[in-house]
């Protein structure tokens, strides 16, 4: 959204191209799963009495939405990309193959999975980290609006304080909101490390790739 109220920041979606072609050009193969928040969520309009399934079917088709447009950013500056749905719709994207997928990676083209799983009652969390595991990926990379992982919500308690790095076993102790439970679970029992970031600083995705010491790293 960037500083409007919602819809697609052009400003913002070119930020975030350019970070991610600063990866691509290091020999980094690259798939993305983005969110539909901006545009609509299926949870707040099941709150607001509408249909959950409904709702969040909706929710799905905004990140179709997003995923065209951070193609379309990517490839205005020659960053060769491919969207993948989880629900059928060919005139607009190719439908999730995981084979395909993993072939698209080896040729160097990034590769945006849309509409979540293609089920309700998953989170874009969850659809990001199924999707990691089919293509066999090293690490969830976890953008977010904050600097990592804090003991509470920096954004409502100034004394919250951050983990450079915590294991899932504490993350579970201490009772934390890392993503979607359900989402993180996969993560633990498939033993695929987590780095939460804030992807909103031009550069951090760059430098968690390098391995330097970026947002959170959540391992075993």
């Amino acid at each position: 959204m960037g500083t409007g109220e919602y819809g697609i920041s052009p400003e913002k979606i070119s930020e975030y191209a350019q970070d991610i072609q600063s990866i691509v050009n290091q020999g980094c193969q690259v798939a993305i799963v983005i969110g539909g928040g901006n545009i609509f969520r299926g949870i707040q309009a099941a709150n607001s009495g509408m249909d959950r399934v409904q709702g969040d079917y909706m929710g799905m088709l905004a990140t179709v939405i997003n995923g065209l447009a951070l193609q379309s950013a990517l490839e205005d500056i020659q960053v060769k990309t491919r969207v993948m749905t989880a629900i059928k719709m060919d005139e607009v994207a190719e439908p999730f193959i995981r084979r395909r997928a993993v072939r698209h990676l080896e040729k160097g083209r990034v590769v945006i999975f849309s509409a979540g799983t293609g089920n309700p009652y998953f989170t874009t969390d969850t659809a990001a980290t199924l999707r990691a595991i089919e293509v066999e990926a090293d690490v969830i990379l976890k953008g977010t609006r904050v600097d990592g992982i804090y003991t509470a919500d920096p954004e409502k308690d100034a004394t919250a304080t951050k983990y450079e790095s915590i294991t899932f076993d504490e993350v579970y102790q201490k009772g934390l909101r890392v993503m979607d439970m359900t989402a993180f679970t996969l993560c633990n029992e498939n033993k695929l490390p987590i780095i939460v970031f804030n992807m909103n600083i031009a550069g951090n995705l760059r430098n968690a790739v390098k391995g330097e010491d970026v947002g959170t790293l959540v391992n075993f």
